[in-house]
């Protein structure tokens, strides 16, 4: 999982804890326990996306899909789709400049500023105007266009960091992260962000790294919008610099930022100009997405599909371990312990005597840790009909260290889905709790929601911070998540893993068995950006 941050472990645990937690199937927890041990053994190297440990891992999903009575969903008939992925890098510094008044000032990589490097240029030799265009957000629902009356074509956007106050928070994570897009849309060649206030991030120290994204046949990538050639971080000192001759400063822009603002500062044209000679090392590779589909059973319905899914790649291994450190990343709960509660929910939905009425798809996605990658192109290059795609479930790191009472539903206030999760959780005496973390904005931050950008209807389950969990999740957090310890020396419940299991295929046998389709929320805000046509359902009232 690519989402939570040290925030998380000062969240306040609301969740109530029930008398005793329902127990699971000593088979199924069987099954969830041997599909871990395998995915999270030290044999598999950490599961990089595009290593031999993770394609030996896609492999036995694979052949765990067969064993369960799927068929093949991938591309040709087979198991897999085949993600094409690549890395750029600078054999060379590039060589980047600003003219100021005049006066030609050069910028060193990696200390004045970070050139991102590009997957779909391999030379870039440009020189372009910069303008300021205040937080660089255009929002139809919420008015904002900071885009209004600047001529941006064949300009580089020089953006603020962060959104005006007041926004929700999974708005605002949305808006942040599409900022590049917007300014794409608006005609600009390039971006460069800089910090609302001096000092809170060191923006050029990650910028320059080494980048991977998918790039198909069409030369289209994943995460940099068309026409987009320049990404650029830079340093608090060239920051200032930018706005040098302008008819305003940085430090007087900064200073009409208040944390009351419904509003940023209005653009306005800069008198520098950004000049970039720079040229890519490109070294391409694949990495699969590993598909099976159960046919649903109705003729009306069956050309409609429900999606569980849950990534299979995890951090591979340490370079930097010392002689006798323990230098694998074997991601046990992150995200094994997800892949093999989607196998094990599988096996749910074979072992019934009816097949559900629509067909359900799983997945199990490559380059989560990447950037949401594998499940970003699966979204973008379904291998169904992208409109027969109805709905999704999510399985990503449950903490299965406890037996949980309670879980939280990311997005379940956003759709239909709310309803059918509410009732899945009740019928097996799970509580469905509120997010106790908004900050982290989690409905945005995973695989989902590459499909929900799609128009799909989503949802994502965390175990909750009931009876208990609250600890679990700190100390995770605090000590194991992201690093070598989150392997199979931890007290793993396999019984919470047949509990977690059980849940999913319930709230995805709803989706697949219902008359109507998941539908977004009269008004909601994502259904009505991503899926502006498609039917509503009306919104409960307070209350209910």
């Amino acid at each position: 999982m690519r989402l939570l941050s040290a925030a998380f472990l000062f969240v306040i645990a609301t969740a109530p804890a029930l008398a005793a937690p329902p127990a699971g199937d000593p088979a199924s927890a069987l099954r969830v326990r041997a599909d871990v041990e395998f995915l999270a053994s030290d044999g598999l190297e950490g599961r990089d996306t595009g290593s031999k440990g993770y394609q030996i891992a896609a492999d036995y999903v694979a052949s765990q899909f067969r064993a369960i009575g799927l068929e093949p969903a991938g591309e040709k008939g087979g198991w897999f789709q085949q993600v094409p992925f690549r890395r750029a890098s600078f054999d060379k510094s590039p060589v980047i400049t600003l003219a100021v008044n005049g006066k030609r000032v050069a910028l060193e990589q990696g200390k004045d500023a970070s050139l991102r490097p590009s997957v779909t240029a391999k030379v870039r030799r440009l020189s372009a105007g910069l303008v300021f265009v205040g937080y660089g957000i255009k929002d139809a629902r919420y008015r904002i266009d900071d885009y209004r009356g600047l001529d941006l074509k064949g300009k580089i956007a020089v953006v603020l960091t962060g959104a005006p106050k007041g926004l929700p928070t999974e708005i605002e994570a949305h808006i942040n992260a599409s900022k590049d897009r917007m300014a794409a849309d608006a005609g600009a060649i390039g971006i460069i962000e800089v910090a609302v206030r001096p000092g809170r991030y060191d923006p050029v120290r990650r910028g320059g790294r080494p980048l991977i994204d998918w790039v198909d046949s069409s030369g289209r990538a994943g995460s940099t919008p068309q026409g987009l050639a320049v990404q650029v971080s830079v340093s608090e000192k060239i920051a200032a610099l930018l706005f040098d001759g302008a008819q305003r400063s940085l430090v007087s822009v900064r200073s009409e930022v208040s944390d009351h603002a419904r509003s940023g500062p209005r653009g306005f044209p800069l008198r520098t100009v950004l000049t970039v000679d720079a040229e890519n090392k490109w070294e391409d590779f694949a990495s699969p997405e590993v598909v099976g589909r159960l046919r649903g059973s109705d003729p009306a319905l069956a050309g409609e599909h429900v999606v569980l899914m849950g990534h299979l790649d995890h951090l591979g291994m340490r370079t930097d371990a010392k002689p006798g450190e323990d230098a694998i990343y074997n991601g046990a709960l992150d995200n094994a312990a997800g892949v093999a509660t989607m196998l094990e929910a599988a096996r749910q939905f074979v072992a019934q005597p009816a097949r559900p009425m629509r067909s359900v798809l799983f997945i199990a996605n490559t380059g989560e840790e990447r950037g949401l990658l594998g499940a970003d192109y699966y979204a973008n290059h379904p291998t169904v009909p992208p409109q027969s795609i109805v709905g999704l479930v999510d399985l990503d790191m449950p903490l299965l260290l406890y037996p949980f009472t309670d879980v939280t539903a990311f997005g379940a206030d956003h759709s239909t889905i709310g309803a059918m999760v509410a009732d899945a959780a009740r019928s097996m005496s799970v509580a469905v709790t509120p997010d106790p973390m908004p900050q982290e904005a989690i409905f945005t931050r995973s695989d989902h929601y590459m499909f929900v950008r799609r128009g799909v209807p989503a949802v994502l389950l965390m175990t909750g911070h009931g009876n208990g969990g609250k600890a679990f999740w700190d100390a995770y957090l605090g000590k194991t998540y992201h690093s070598p310890q989150d392997d199979l020396s931890q007290k793993i419940d396999w019984d919470a893993g047949a509990r977690y299991a059980q849940l999913n295929y319930r709230i995805a046998r709803a989706m697949a068995d219902a008359p109507q389709r998941p539908m977004w929320l009269q008004g909601d805000y994502f259904g009505d950006l991503f899926d502006p046509r498609g039917p509503r359902a009306p919104a409960p009232t307070k209350g209910n």
